[in-house]
């Protein structure tokens, strides 16, 4: 058993990567658009290029820390090298260069492109970590809701703190509030990775004999059916989730008509997604943990495609719609990152090869693709509907915001729902499996 206090420990390190994940998927695109003058096309490009690049480091990374050998072990070391030049970066990507025209756009694309690297660079060993405290399976589901409810503390941060400390700091000067509220959030950041990184131990090692070499790790991976099941279910997932969450600030900015809501409206997600990680640990107890998700994404989707129907002035129920999308969705979380690690030891006994850290950066791979569309398409879509910003919007563009929030969304969540349907390591299997991997490590 682990104790509370690493359970709380590695849920740190997910409050610190949520600061700056959570802030780049609610803030980054209208931080680019209302503030720095972008171009909401130029943004979404912007959107896809650098996170599609950013996804292709990911498999290069997990290789990287299977290899790493330190006193600390494979994945920890990287938290305690990071932590410092993460915070740095953040705080240049939300800083507003005194530049026109393509040098402003080159200034953005590079200090975006430099978060979204050191991210990789951190927050792969950090979910590699998860998958190495421990081998029972029903610890690993809460060791992810400890993960996921701390995680999500870090989301509530950014939603209830970066509108008031972006005023406090700024006095009028959106530019400079949003350089000081990313410069206190990352030095907490900063503090949390240092408190994960000491908090936590690596348990299981690493078949001492296996080759690592990154092209037969490709290999090995691919062999593994069950891992690409969850690859295909983070991409649409995530494609559907950040579409919405990119476009929450707009909805509530224009579609409802009220800015002062934007705060309240975000952070009632964030603290329903709280509330529906720490949900999931029980639930994981009492039924199948892939019944249990198809359920929960098919609930998901369709309170968001019902949201459609939700007229400006209906503020309650956007807010009771909202709160109830992220509590489901979030409440398969956990479910979700736990059958990662359970495709490790599937993965084990199928090739002979334990590769932790790849499985992990494989499946963030296909996160960060449904990250980069669902951000290029919100982009995209709010240019198709000839949205101009801080000004009253045109009928059409708030009809196109609406059906962006709502109805695309739920097609994400409706995909993953039938693709986990494939999905076939239910506890008796799993158990199955590392009985085996006893016998022959013995």
């Amino acid at each position: 058993m682990i104790s509370v206090k690493e359970k709380i420990a590695y849920g740190l390190g997910d409050t610190a990567s949520n600061i700056i994940f959570q802030t780049v998927m609610t803030f980054l695109m209208l931080y680019y658009t209302d503030v720095v003058g972008l171009d909401a096309a130029v943004v979404g490009t912007m959107f896809l290029a650098v996170r599609i690049f950013d996804a292709v480091t990911d498999p290069l990374m997990g290789s990287i820390a299977d290899r790493t050998q330190t006193r600390w072990g494979h994945y920890r070391p990287y938290l305690l090298w990071l932590a410092l030049p993460f915070a740095i970066i953040s705080v240049l990507a939300f800083t507003t260069p005194d530049l026109e025209g393509n040098a402003k756009i080159i200034y953005c694309f590079t200090t975006y492109s430099l978060l979204m690297i050191a991210y990789t660079a951190i927050n792969i060993p950090y979910c590699a970590l998860g998958g190495v405290l421990t081998a029972d399976a029903k610890e690993r589901v809460t060791v992810q809701s400890y993960r996921f409810v701390f995680g999500m503390l870090g989301g509530l941060i950014v939603a209830a703190c970066t509108m008031p400390l972006v005023e406090f700091f700024g006095q009028g000067d959106d530019a400079k509030g949003y350089q000081l509220a990313m410069t206190a959030m990352s030095i907490l950041g900063f503090i949390l990775f240092i408190l994960c990184f000491a908090g936590t131990k690596e348990r299981i090692e690493q078949p001492k004999d296996q080759s690592l070499a990154f092209f037969a790790s490709l290999k090995h991976l691919w062999q593994n059916d069950q891992w690409r099941i969850l690859c295909l279910v983070a991409l649409f997932l995530l494609s559907g989730q950040v579409l919405k969450f990119t476009l929450a600030v707009y909805y509530v900015k224009y579609y409802l008509g009220d800015e002062t809501l934007m705060t309240p409206f975000i952070t009632a997600g964030v603290f329903a997604s709280m509330v529906g990680c720490a949900v999931a640990q029980p639930l994981a107890q009492r039924v199948c943990k892939i019944k249990a998700y198809i359920s929960l994404q098919v609930i998901a989707a369709t309170i968001c495609a019902l949201a459609y129907f939700i007229k400006p002035d209906q503020i309650v129920l956007a807010f009771a719609a909202f709160i109830l999308w992220k509590f489901f969705l979030d409440m398969a979380t956990p479910l979700l990152w736990a059958k990662m690690a359970d495709t490790i030891d599937y993965g084990h006994e199928k090739t002979g090869v334990r590769i932790t850290g790849l499985v992990y950066s494989g499946v963030i791979f296909f996160i960060k693709m449904g990250v980069a569309l669902g951000g290029a398409f919100a982009g995209w879509l709010m240019a198709f509907y000839d949205y101009q910003p801080n000004i009253e919007q045109t009928q059409a563009t708030k009809d196109g915001i609406l059906l962006s929030f709502t109805i695309l969304p739920a097609l994400g969540s409706y995909l993953a729902a039938a693709v986990m349907a494939k999905y076939t390591l239910n506890e008796q299997k799993l158990e199955h499996i590392q009985s085996k991997l006893k016998l022959s490590a013995s």
